[in-house]
């Protein structure tokens, strides 16, 4: 007979929280998942932008591995429930009428950085290349699949490993530092810096150590027929054929608590629900800052502004353009990128921003355009301050001008129908993700401590767990399921010991090489 002790409540339906919830009900629990908008995805959802639906969160799929590994813990595959296309051009950069392209294929992006900025910039590239792998390769056991790890136990196991690994790997050292290393065009340090902003991170303030995400990245990308929401509705399902029982339009008040842990939630509508197990798929500063209840503000720390990733304004719309041939992922760059940084870090929008657009209708390569409108993203980084004052109207005035002009510079130019486009500012985020100001990836990724310092699975309260974006081990759609599987692994390890308990069938350690194999089929 099923006890108490089978029952979880998973509450928010971002990808961590998809992720353990199939996980955990591919292991036999009986899962009630909680959501407060009505479908899944979290940051990955979809706007409707006049007849159309566009992505307005995360574009980019890379480690399809770990999506694998979840769909084989739950009995199924991943091909079955998306349909994934290689993309064979990683992104296409602008800097006025300078192009440069990276491709899924290393030699191919070496040859084109030849070409760009001369030989030994191709050079530059085949060492950074390797360092990034060696980074990747490092890390990838002892901190990105490790429950929670401290910087001396991380040091520990590199050392254990290889013994040069522990004074290579540039601890100290911040990432547009590092890149001057293989890089004296400015313009290559501005795209390869630009892997900091993944994080959400300032480059001159991210540790070298990021420099792994364009291996991550160099290992395949992939594009998701019916965008990222896709995604999202195949972990829901696959969560749901396990006996999940998902509910949306069910926002979560209060996180109960007892004398001996968690006992179960209060939701707006007032409703109760039981259970001794939650995992908690929201940014832990809501959970610090009360928005739960105060039995759980000691779960997790407080976030202060400053510590906060980036936020970011996004436009999302159905839109006819003109000129420059996009790509399917696109980068515009700022004229002054440390004036960029240095605004945001004063709290401004800049006044000549990095540009990214995802044009969801064009092949990875471009191709020709959409005879009419098409569907973009255009997302320009601003400050995480949604919730200490909202942009006025003739800011946004300007920045959407300014963003229209810089693009202009490289050619594009872009109609933005009022009927058809949506934007997300700051201030919007902290309406839909309480208590991060409008953060999209927790807390920012600067200094070397930086990354020991987000949460991990397990929290001081017992019985509450935590999974997503904003936790261990870090921002970014894969990140976000591992952070799933290690709270379902450590709700399970955590679990009480009866001779019925079996272990999790969980996906290990995914090795650099496997995912190099998978991504070239």
């Amino acid at each position: 007979m099923a006890s108490e002790h089978d029952d979880v409540i998973v509450i928010g339906a971002g990808v961590g929280g998809l992720s353990a919830a199939a996980l955990l009900a591919a292991q036999g629990m009986r899962v009630t998942l909680l959501e407060a908008a009505s479908g899944p995805g979290g940051k990955m959802r979809q706007l409707r932008c006049g007849d159309a639906q566009v992505d307005g969160g995360p574009t980019v799929f890379t480690m399809r591995p770990v999506f694998e590994a979840i769909f084989d813990a739950c009995g199924a595959r991943l091909d079955d429930a998306v349909r994934l296309r290689p993309a064979t051009v990683l992104a296409r950069h602008a800097w006025g009428d300078d192009r440069l392209d990276l491709f899924a294929d290393r030699a191919q992006s070496e040859a084109a950085i030849g070409a760009f900025a001369g030989a030994a910039a191709a050079r530059g590239y085949a060492g950074f290349c390797r360092e990034a792998e060696r980074l990747y390769t490092a890390l990838e056991q002892p901190f990105i699949w490790a429950e929670q790890p401290s910087q001396v136990g991380l040091a520990w196991a590199m050392l254990r490993a290889n013994a040069a690994d522990l004074f290579s790997r540039r601890p100290f050292q911040s990432m547009w530092r590092a890149l001057g290393d293989y890089f004296s065009d400015p313009r290559l340090r501005q795209l390869f810096g630009r892997y900091a902003t993944y994080c959400g991170a300032d480059p001159w303030q991210a540790p070298a150590t990021l420099l792994l995400i364009a291996h991550v990245e160099a290992s395949g990308v992939w594009l998701i027929d019916g965008g990222m929401v896709a995604l999202a509705r195949a972990l829901a399902g696959l969560a749901e054929r396990h006996g999940a029982v998902l509910r949306y339009d069910a926002p979560v008040r209060e996180i109960v608590v007892d004398g001996q842990g968690v006992a179960g939630v209060v939701l707006a509508s007032g409703e109760r629900l039981s259970a001794r197990r939650i995992v908690c798929n929201a940014d832990p500063a809501a959970l610090a800052a009360g928005r739960f209840g105060p039995g759980v503000t000691q779960a997790a720390p407080a976030m202060p502004a400053p510590l906060r990733s980036l936020s970011a304004m996004v436009w999302t719309t159905h839109s006819t353009t003109v000129g420059f041939p996009l790509a399917h992922h696109n980068v515009f760059f700022s004229g002054d990128y440390a004036a960029e940084f240095r605004a945001l870090g004063a709290g401004q929008v800049p006044a000549d921003p990095t540009i990214y657009i995802c044009a969801a209708d064009r092949a990875s390569d471009g191709g020709a355009a959409p005879g009419g409108p098409e569907r973009l993203q255009i997302l320009v980084n601003a400050p995480a301050r949604g919730d200490a004052r909202a942009l006025s109207p003739w800011e946004i005035e300007q920045c959407q001008a300014r963003m229209i002009a810089c693009l202009a510079r490289s050619g594009l130019n872009l109609d933005l129908p009022p009927e058809a486009t949506v934007l997300t500012t700051p201030e919007g985020f902290e309406t839909l993700f309480p208590s991060t100001g409008g953060a999209l990836y927790g807390r920012a990724s600067h200094g070397s401590a930086a990354a020991f310092r987000r949460p991990g699975a397990r929290t001081p309260i017992p019985g509450l767990y935590l999974a997503g974006g904003a936790t261990h081990p870090g921002p970014g759609v894969p990140m976000a399921a591992l952070s799933g599987r290690l709270a379902c692994a450590t709700l399970l390890a955590d679990r009480a010991s009866t001779a019925r308990l079996h272990p999790v069938a969980m996906p290990g350690g995914i090795s650099t090489r496997q995912a190099t194999t998978a991504a070239s089929g």
